[in-house]
């Protein structure tokens, strides 16, 4: 049996699953639902440091959560020292159970404004923010997100996990590319084990990248030896991955793909948490991102979503779902 990877004092158990920051994806209904699917921890989208020290409502509402979402983390991005502090405390103040930052994100906008990746440019800021907001954080466990480095003549990632745990951080995340790979081509796996043979690095590493099955799960663990899974992209329109990977990884058997039924029925839930949590406009809009994953797969279902997309209000969506379920429940009883 493997050790139980903990984080501070908190306990994720053996081989936790954990689900991925992903901006405009990963509000608290869809965290929700993947805790209720077993993910053994769910993040926020990451959240701007700037936002959050000038109170923006929309920054804070990123960070609403359930106390069924718990374990919960929030994730904080920015390139101003003060600004990672502030937000640090604010989001502490929040109660959620860690504190993570982006030290990752490719994206131009952000990269630009010396955030994300860029900080894999600088070590030296990279440094001077991770240890502002640990120092800033009292009672709560701080962890990273981070890439292999800049591009293939930066990949310092076992001096960067060194230095990241002498100044407090309790774990690291890795994605398995550079910045300049952004989300193409393979992820490199190899990279993650070479980073758990590194001398003298005790916090767990969670690998991330290219887990998109529970074979795929049960192949980075087996392969790298890290202490934990993080899944992304895998995960949208399919929360089932959590407890299909649990259970692969337990017992190398692979539980059936959802059924029809039960894709529609978790679709509808997640819609109308949605627009709970959201309001109808913006809950409508944000679930569209997950209607084709889904439905990936499922017979009959291209008009499905076409018509879906071109709806604005719940209702008419929640009326073509049902009536797509009882259609096909007929074509099979038939």
């Amino acid at each position: 049996m493997s050790t139980k990877v903990k984080i501070g004092d908190l306990d994720l158990g053996h081989k936790p699953l954990l689900l991925a920051p992903m901006e405009d994806v990963t509000d608290s209904p869809f965290r929700t639902i993947c805790r209720r699917k077993g993910a053994n921890i769910v993040y926020t989208e990451f959240i701007s440091s700037e936002a959050i020290i000038r109170d923006s409502d929309h920054a804070m509402h990123k960070m609403d959560f359930s106390e069924e979402e718990r374990p919960f983390g929030v994730q904080i991005f920015g390139g101003r020292e003060e600004a990672m502090e502030g937000a640090a405390k604010i989001a502490e103040s929040n109660n959620p159970d860690v504190v993570d930052i982006n030290f990752g994100c490719p994206v131009y906008n952000i990269v630009k404004k010396g955030a994300g990746s860029a900080c894999l440019k600088d070590m030296d800021l990279m440094e001077r923010m991770a240890g502002s907001v640990v120092d800033a954080v009292e009672n709560r466990p701080v962890t990273v997100k981070t890439r292999l480095g800049w591009d293939d003549r930066t990949i310092r990632i076992g001096e960067v996990a060194l230095m990241l745990q002498d100044l407090g951080v309790k774990a690291l995340t890795v994605h398995a590319r550079t910045r300049n790979q952004k989300y193409k081509g393979d992820a490199r796996w190899e990279c993650l084990k070479k980073l758990k043979d590194t001398p003298g690095l005790e916090i767990p590493i969670i690998g991330n990248g290219d887990v998109t099955t529970p074979l795929d799960a049960k192949r980075m663990f087996d392969e790298t030896g890290v202490d934990g899974v993080m899944i992304g992209r895998g995960a949208i329109g399919n929360p089932w991955i959590f407890e299909r990977s649990h259970h692969y990884i337990q017992t190398g058997e692979l539980l059936p793909d959802p059924s029809v039924e039960d894709r529609i029925e978790l679709c509808a839930e997640q819609l109308r948490r949605s627009v709970k949590h959201h309001g109808e406009r913006y809950g409508v809009i944000i679930m569209k991102k997950h209607y084709g994953q889904f439905l990936k797969g499922v017979r009959n279902s291209r008009q499905l979503r076409a018509a879906i997309m071109e709806e604005q209000e719940m209702k008419p969506i929640l009326d073509l779902l049902h009536r797509f379920k009882e259609q096909e429940m007929y074509a099979v009883a038939s």
